[in-house]
């Protein structure tokens, strides 16, 4: 395809004659799994195209600026300007950390450093893993495109009809890995506007243990596409701590769908930050699918300009017994908006359900703006269920009592908004990894505080 612009229809045919002329021919050399999951997710793309503001779902988040462009697939290999210079996207590693690196959805081996991790524990490219069968390309048929799934989010299907290669990390049975992996996405854009369809699958087998954090940035300040999907699955008893970093280019635009599946007495404590891109949308959602299930599910938007984020949250009880707990901070300055709608299902027979959501966010400007939907369905009587949402500005008398104790007004100011961001980044389990995320946030809110405005 072309670079510049079209109508949305025209990037829809742009992406369906990509495919068939990129995509459709590796079938033949693909697992037949494989090839028909692309197959199907682009029959679904090309019914459905591009979403709109007239779908419910989307009535807040317009993808015109978008769907406009004509993006062009990103070459897979690492451009010359990608070194290591750039592993400093990530979170500084601990001792011992394994990370892998993809470039434009690709595994970048000579970035990566993927050694010492227990026996049995595989981390690496997917399409690699694939081709190589075993338990863990088991693993990956049985898993891969069963979870996040294409009908959902027309970007879940088009992500998956260009699924080619990404993250995989497989830990076996009562298997802990110590230190917390790290996966980072970076986009190497060419000339013009380009599209990465980075894939992740975590999969925890009975009883094993693991902390995983992912990365998406981008090397240049342009405009490009990141459409992302993840997939985690933690199996009876499994434990996964998960953390999620969105600081791409503010050029840039950003699909993401990730979906969790847990088994029976399995924890999953999950966070997601976004400090990056132009537009931002992220799909999660949890099936707690066995008794005794335990999630954890918060994020936090830190946003200036005109940067626009939109979290749609889908916390699914399918059994009893199970207890999850959402908490979604939002704080936006400037002409910045932020998108939250959380749902709560609670199935028939899912008795015992204790599930509380709440979403808060803080204006920081009188020109920023937040929606907020929280939504719970339920269908079983013996539950617990729980939502609610805030909105407004820093509270002028906890200001004031501030500056009555002798801290200046900008401080006070800058104190009580990091302490709102603190209330997501102290639930993070991993004590290395709340600290590395607590300076990264920090970071973000000096950018935006040293600019001059009045206290209200």
């Amino acid at each position: 395809m072309t670079a510049g612009s079209g109508t949305a229809a025209d990037q829809r045919q742009g992406l369906l004659d990509e495919y068939h002329k990129a995509i459709a021919p590796s079938g033949r050399k693909a697992p037949a799994w494989l090839a028909g999951l692309r197959e199907a997710a682009i029959a679904r793309f090309a019914d459905v195209g591009f979403p709109s503001t007239r779908q419910e779902d989307w009535r807040f988040t317009s993808v015109a600026p978008l769907a406009n462009l004509r993006f062009s697939r990103m070459h897979w290999h690492p451009r010359p300007q990608i070194g290591r210079e750039h592993l400093g996207l990530m979170l500084p590693p601990g001792p011992g950390a394994a990370h892998a690196v993809f470039v434009n959805g690709r595994f970048a081996p000579n970035l990566s450093s993927v050694g010492g991790l227990p026996a049995g524990v595989r981390l690496g490219s997917l399409a690699d893993t694939i081709q190589r069968n075993g338990a863990a390309g088991a693993a990956i048929e049985r898993h891969l495109g069963r979870h996040a799934l294409v009908d959902r989010n027309p970007f879940t299907a088009l992500a998956t009809a260009f699924v080619e290669d990404g993250a995989f990390l497989y830990v076996p049975a009562g298997v802990e890995v110590e230190a917390p992996v790290q996966l980072l996405f970076l986009a190497a854009p060419g000339d013009g506007p380009s599209a990465s369809y980075p894939r992740v699958l975590i999969v925890a087998e009975r009883g094993a243990r693991v902390s995983v954090v992912e990365t998406y940035a981008g090397v240049e300040d342009r405009a490009y596409l990141t459409s992302a999907v993840t997939e985690l699955v933690a199996q009876d008893g499994a434990q996964i701590a998960s953390c999620r970093i969105q600081r791409e280019s503010e050029l840039a635009y950003h699909m993401a769908t990730s979906q969790v599946y847990q088994g029976p007495d399995s924890s999953v404590q999950t966070c997601t930050v976004a400090v990056g891109s132009a537009l931002s949308r992220h799909d999660v959602g949890a099936v707690l699918g066995g008794a005794g299930g335990y999630l954890i599910l918060n994020g936090l938007s830190v946003l200036h300009g005109r940067q626009h984020v939109d979290h749609h949250t889908t916390i699914d009880h399918a059994a009893p017994h199970c207890e999850s707990h959402e908490l979604f901070n939002g704080i936006l300055d400037d002409h910045a908006r932020g998108v939250f709608t959380g749902r709560i299902i609670v199935r028939p027979g899912a008795q015992r359900t204790d599930s509380k959501q709440t979403n808060n966010n803080l204006l920081l400007s009188e020109e920023a703006r937040a929606d907020s939907q929280p939504q719970l369905e339920i269908h079983a009587d013996d539950v617990k269920c729980t939502h609610g949402a805030t909105l407004g500005p820093l509270d002028p008398a906890a200001l004031f009592y501030l500056q009555t104790r002798g801290i200046a007004p900008h401080d006070a100011r800058d104190l009580m908004t990091y302490g709102f961001s603190a209330q997501i980044i102290g639930t993070v389990p991993v004590p290395e990894l709340r600290r590395q995320l607590d300076r990264l946030v920090r970071a973000t809110l000096d950018r935006g505080a040293r600019r001059p405005r009045a206290v209200p």
